[in-house]
């Protein structure tokens, strides 16, 4: 938990979001998440903390939850052409988790990853034991080389039995006509699925996200 951040009085404040692109994922998420019996949590890219501020208020209401957030708030070159200022993002994000933090009705351990994924999952790959993650969801980069890096080292986190969600399989941000296939995820995320056919199974959702079921290491 980020020691700057006070507790106290938290659980009076409202979090503030500026965006709300989780909101097309809830309905499913909603149908999911109560269901599982997830306790130890990955999300890579958090942003302003949309989805981990969801993820703790639900698994955090069932039983005591350990969260990791990977970002390295610097943005992507959407950002950057929107001129979104990071340093702001990061601290809503801060400030968002604290509050869902300080209102869960059982313990949470959150962990702020601040840093470039490759490093940071590179991190908890090395580390004795091995973390085995009930839950993870990939949002970082848009950039196929970094999802097909990012899903490939998280699958490995992911214990058997597990959940992976990997986020905007139908991201694009340039007319149909334009679109650069190295530019958006769904060339990973097919990549990753076709090479673990066998040790996987597709959970039935829209297809706006893909939901993985780890069956074997």
């Amino acid at each position: 938990m980020n020691p700057g951040i006070p507790l106290d009085n938290l659980s009076a404040e409202t979090p503030e979001y500026t965006v709300n692109w989780f909101a097309s994922a809830r309905p499913v998420w909603d149908t999911l998440l109560p269901h599982l019996d997830a306790r130890l949590v990955l999300e890579i890219g958090s942003y302003e903390g949309t989805s981990a501020c969801y993820m703790i208020d639900v698994l955090g209401r069932k039983a005591p939850l350990e969260i990791h957030c990977i970002d390295h708030w610097n943005g992507g070159a959407e950002h950057r052409v929107a001129d979104v200022d990071m340093n702001q993002v990061e601290q809503r994000f801060r400030r968002n988790t604290a509050i869902s933090v300080s209102n869960s009705p059982f313990p949470v351990q959150l962990h702020i990853h601040k840093g470039n994924s490759e490093s940071c999952l590179g991190a908890l790959l090395s580390h004795q034991p091995k973390p085995q993650f009930d839950f993870i969801y990939v949002d970082g980069s848009h950039q196929a080389a970094d999802v097909l890096l990012d899903a490939s080292m998280a699958f490995r986190l992911l214990r058997v039995g597990g959940i992976m969600v990997l986020d905007d399989y139908l991201w694009h941000e340039t007319p149909a006509g334009i679109r650069d296939p190295l530019a958006v995820p769904k060339m990973a995320i097919d990549a990753i699925i076709n090479c673990h056919f066998n040790r996987l199974r597709i959970i039935s959702a829209p297809l706006y996200q893909i939901f993985l079921q780890k069956l074997a290491d």
